[in-house]
């Protein structure tokens, strides 16, 4: 244990750097670091090979999970906090204060994704296993919030040349049209469906075509949803959310789709 306590110790300004980038207090950034001392005691970390890394995920799972309740909590309701003055000037010399009033803008996924990628080098794959979703979604999340801190307003043009394409590909999925979807798609398209990833737009279209054949009511209730904000399409038949097909964009192109049948994660808005 003293070699995992010496790393801990050693890890731990950057952990706090973490956690402050992510919460914004340097009480809970502290609250932070310490759950992931307490989930460090109880875990076997015999076989990790970066110490580091893993507990820098600790930490950003546990401050994904402060941000979510932050934001569930009624405002009466909200924690008080003892904050030293002088720990909160002292981390915003290195984090910046604009950075933190732009920052508490995000929501709690494109936080998370955008302080690990950008600030902290993090693949996707990995940011990915904290926020429930997949590597080309939490892409689009740290680019979002990426554009929001830049202070790049959103291109409603673009959003609405997207919608247009998500109804052309939901149109082609119900009529079986192999030919009309691939011209939507990018034709290294990847998606991914029930565990198995596709490649190519020629060949999700025919089996798209083959799964619609087999099962005529398939896309029968897919509509244009926002997923996250981006443009996607639901399945709610009888108002009952059952599927979702989130897209990845490059301009108006599909470049990726993601389809699911877990989705009490995503965030749908009217669209």
């Amino acid at each position: 244990m003293t070699d995992v306590t010496s790393t801990f110790e050693a890890s731990r300004a950057h952990l706090r750097q973490v956690a402050y980038r992510m919460l914004g207090s340097a009480a809970e950034a502290d609250d932070a670091v310490q759950e992931a001392w307490l989930r460090l005691q109880r875990s076997d970390t015999g076989d990790v090979a970066n110490l580091t890394g893993w507990l820098t995920t600790v930490v950003a799972r546990v401050c994904l999970d402060m941000l979510r309740r932050r934001r569930e909590a009624p405002l009466d309701q909200a924690p008080a906090q003892a904050i030293d003055p002088r720990d909160d000037a002292q981390l915003a010399e290195h984090v910046g204060l604009a950075m933190l009033v732009v920052l508490e803008a995000l929501d709690p996924a494109e936080r998370i994704a955008f302080v690990l990628h950008d600030v902290f080098g993090v693949p996707f794959d990995e940011i990915a296993d904290i926020v429930g979703k997949s590597a080309e979604a939490t892409r689009q999340l740290a680019s979002r919030a990426r554009r929001r801190v830049r202070g790049v307003p959103v291109d409603e043009a673009l959003l609405a040349s997207q919608r247009t394409t998500v109804e052309r590909v939901i149109a082609a999925l119900r009529a079986r049209d192999v030919e009309a979807l691939v011209a939507l798609l990018d034709p290294e398209v990847v998606v991914r469906a029930g565990g198995r990833t596709i490649h190519g737009a020629r060949t999700w279209a025919e089996n798209a075509r083959a799964y619609s054949t087999a099962h005529p009511e398939a896309h029968v209730g897919l509509v244009p949803a926002l997923l996250d904000g981006v443009p996607g399409a639901i399945l709610a038949p009888a108002g009952q959310l059952r599927r979702a097909l989130r897209f990845t964009f490059d301009g108006a192109r599909v470049v990726a789709v993601d389809i699911t049948d877990v989705v009490s994660q995503i965030e749908v808005s009217a669209f």
